[in-house]
């Protein structure tokens, strides 16, 4: 992430000091004919900053606006595809049933709302990479015309590439020079903040709370509407939220990445049904954290593997692709739970004296718990969760299964 922040530095930059933007932040003697480059660069960083939050919502959103902006037929038509009627208007009925799913969220039972959490997250992956691939290089390639426009119409001769530089030209169309520059950026900018929007999803698929999940949406909504009215009243301020929310998410974006990689392996395992083609290895098979040890965050990604005097390793890649760090996992009390969705590896918590979670196992384990703890020599299972709830249910009412008695 480190290469990352000069690149959001640059954009605070030129928003933030763009002669333009400061202009239309005083009040001005006469009213301007039309929008200022620093105002152009302002819309263009708050509509990019929107649609990282919740992509769907966002490019719907986008669309809609400027379909509606469009005075005549032929504008219309020339609109780009996401601002079409035929993308929009599905996009924004699909948000608004994702809308609804949330808000009984609290009283839909966890294991029937669950599918739709998953193909939420699925949706939100795929809207983002459509977003980053495609309507955000549209949104700037646009911008960045608008802003090399009504930087000729104020100077004919001279070029204010927002304010950063002053380039000495004649009167032709260079835009494409501000786009190759502004794309790489501005793509980087969604990457940051769509990590942090899309670990939401995450927590939701893996909160057993509904009325966690409702509120984990309503703030993310409400963090979306706020760029939205700020851009539409003033676009300084809008772009000055986007700024500090661009800056938050950089700060959160370790975890929110790691929750993303748990994401994917849980929605991947969970659509294609894993557990039933499952084959457990030998050693180093691939688990999760489930809480910080030894310094290793929650949720950090990697494999599990036995060696000399029965230790149990940890072995991991800090984001993915950096050098291989090991941590060793106490045995203490270690048993294997066995949950509705995805199982668990729990150990003794010496602090607080009681099991706690202490490793994460992908849905790809369900019904292979057993043999992964004859595989690392843990003492045995048990039911955690939905499946220790709907035991516990069966017992009261009589329906589990009869124990049968001692012989010998």
């Amino acid at each position: 992430m480190k290469r990352v922040l000069p690149l959001i530095l640059a954009l605070i930059c030129a928003v933030t000091f763009s002669p333009g933007a400061r202009a239309a932040s005083t009040p001005a003697k006469a009213e301007p004919k039309g929008k200022t480059p620093g105002i152009e660069l302002a819309t263009m960083a708050s509509q990019v900053t929107g649609i990282a939050i919740s992509p769907l919502l966002g490019v719907s959103g986008v669309g809609a606006y400027q379909y509606f902006k469009a005075s005549t037929p032929e504008e219309k038509a020339a609109l780009p595809w996401y601002a079409q009627v035929s993308f929009w208007l599905p996009a924004l009925l699909l948000v608004a049933v994702c809308a609804f799913k949330d808000s009984i969220a609290a009283v839909v039972p966890p294991g029937l709302k669950k599918p739709l959490d998953v193909a939420e997250t699925v949706e939100n992956k795929i809207s983002g990479l459509v977003a980053a691939g495609a309507v955000v290089p549209s949104i700037v390639a646009v911008g960045s015309k608008m802003i090399m426009n009504s930087s000729m119409l104020e100077h004919p001769h001279v070029v204010a590439l927002g304010g950063v530089g002053m380039i000495q030209i004649g009167a032709f169309d260079v835009s494409w020079l501000l786009t190759i520059l502004m794309v790489p950026l501005s793509v980087a900018v969604f990457g940051v903040v769509w990590v942090v929007g899309h670990a939401i999803n995450v927590l939701i698929l893996i909160s057993p709370w509904g009325g966690v999940d409702t509120a984990l949406k309503a703030m993310r909504t409400s963090v979306l509407s706020l760029v939205v009215a700020t851009a539409y009243i003033d676009p300084v301020v809008g772009a000055t939220i986007s700024v500090i929310i661009i800056l938050l998410a950089y700060l959160m974006a370790g975890w929110a990445f790691r929750l993303m990689v748990f994401g994917t392996e849980f929605t991947w395992d969970f659509f294609t049904l894993r557990h039933h083609r499952f084959k457990l290895l030998a050693d180093g098979n691939k688990v999760f954290t489930a809480r910080e040890v030894g310094g290793v965050p929650m949720r950090t990604y990697g494999r599990l593997f036995q060696e000399s005097g029965d230790k149990l390793i940890f072995k991991f890649r800090p984001w993915l692709v950096l050098p291989e760090r090991s941590l060793e996992i106490p045995r203490d009390g270690l048993v294997v739970g066995r949950g509705l969705f995805s199982s668990e590896v729990l150990g003794f918590d010496q602090p607080a004296d009681k099991l706690d979670t202490l490793l994460l196992l992908p849905p790809r384990y369900r019904g292979h718990e057993e043999l992964f703890a004859r595989t690392y020599h843990i003492s045995g299972t048990v039911d955690v969760g939905l499946r220790k709830a709907w035991g516990w249910i069966k017992e009261a009412f009589g329906f589990a299964a009869k124990k049968q008695p001692a012989t010998g």
